[in-house]
């Protein structure tokens, strides 16, 4: 993926929400607080017919995406670490926050 402003290629991978709350309150937290543990700057954005995008390191951008179970979202990250966060990201989402 290219960033629209840059012109650089971003570093971004898909994933399905398979716990039964979504990202919503504690897996919200939790995600935010992996995201922060980066240096890059990270964006989550749910995928399909109502498509919304948020900081991946805000609880309440993440909030406001209402991503729920079954959802799709793309992780995209651009930075010094930004593979590493995209990966990391996409294996918590992969673990259903520990719900599953």
């Amino acid at each position: 993926m290219k960033d629209s402003l840059t012109g650089r290629n971003m570093h971004s991978k898909t994933a399905t929400i398979i716990n039964p709350t979504g990202l919503h309150a504690r897996p919200a937290a939790e995600f935010c607080q992996k995201a922060g543990e980066f240096r890059a700057n990270i964006r989550i954005k749910k995928l399909g017919d109502d498509p919304k995008e948020g900081e991946a390191k805000s609880l309440l951008s993440i909030m406001a995406t209402a991503i729920g179970q079954g959802d799709v979202v793309e992780i995209f990250a651009e930075g010094q670490d930004e593979m590493l966060a995209v990966e990391t990201l996409v294996a918590l989402i992969g673990s259903g926050f520990g719900e599953v």
